[in-house]
């Protein structure tokens, strides 16, 4: 078979997370995640040299909001049981992209060509996770009813710098009516495993946004209306966006959008 199925198609949203995982290990899909598996975690992939691995998990580890880890591979290891049965990080990602010194040399489906013994993959949550949450309490998402990727910034919040990592927090920003924005707080602060509560709400000039209405990436603008505020989620590109900026000489990440897919439902990751 070889249509690749669309991200916007319904029925996307009820495959269990090991049936999408067989759609993109056989080239089925190698686009966006954001209409895949209702209910189950997904996460942003990091695999580095292991001489930069205790770095990459230090960093982290002090800049929690925006890099919630929920998985690191063992050195060499391309499985990752604890996110999923037959889970092999090097096909059953849709999309990879592939550093060097910084560079975008490749963006492959799949990685067996360049996996190596010293290699180690690392996961954190994504803001997918909490959104579903999000809309079941009833708080509407405006990005997500459009079919769009959430609108994203630079801030001016510096991460703690651990060696060759550092860098701003990027976050998202979701417009909510000020009920909605109080109940979004309520429910996201219960998934600190995919970034928890927002880390800043109204006054985006405070965080170094000057307009909202320019996003810092390829998104569209939020169109605020006037009852609304701008919510501010820690975003998982900011170790992303690390990682590219550390130069290392060889790294790999998932291409934005493509998200890994793991067995565990969001519900498990929820404090009560």
């Amino acid at each position: 078979m070889n249509t690749c199925l669309s991200a916007s198609e319904p029925e996307t949203l009820s495959l269990s997370a090991h049936e999408a995982r067989l759609l993109f290990r056989t080239g089925q899909h190698a686009g966006s995640t954001s209409f895949f598996c209702q209910g189950y975690v997904q996460g942003s992939l990091c695999i580095l040299p292991q001489k930069y691995a205790l770095d990459f998990a230090t960093y982290c580890h002090r800049n929690p909001k925006p890099c919630p880890l929920i998985a690191i591979g063992s050195v060499g290891d391309p499985y990752l049981p604890m996110l999923g049965e037959d889970f092999d990080i090097r096909t059953d990602v849709p999309r990879y992209t592939v550093f060097r010194h910084g560079e975008v040399i490749e963006e492959p489906t799949d990685l067996k060509h360049l996996w190596r013994d010293d290699l180690v993959a690392f996961v954190w949550g994504c803001g997918f996770s909490f959104e579903y949450a999000l809309m079941e309490s009833g708080v509407s998402l405006r990005d997500v009813a459009r079919g769009d990727n959430v609108v994203m910034y630079q801030t001016n919040i510096d991460t703690f710098p651990v060696g060759a990592f550092a860098g701003k927090i990027i976050v998202t920003m979701r417009p909510l009516v000020p009920a909605q924005a109080i109940r979004a707080i309520q429910v996201t602060s219960r998934f600190p495993s995919v970034h928890g509560a927002p880390i800043h709400i109204g006054a985006p000039e405070l965080i170094g946004i000057s307009d909202l209405e320019r996003p810092s990436f390829n998104s569209k603008p939020p169109q605020m209306r006037p009852d609304e505020i701008p919510v501010f989620w820690a975003c998982g590109a900011t170790p992303r966006l690390a990682v590219e900026r550390a130069r290392l000489p060889f790294c790999i990440t998932h291409k934005p959008g493509s998200m890994v897919i793991s067995d565990r439902l969001n519900s498990s990751l929820a404090i009560l």
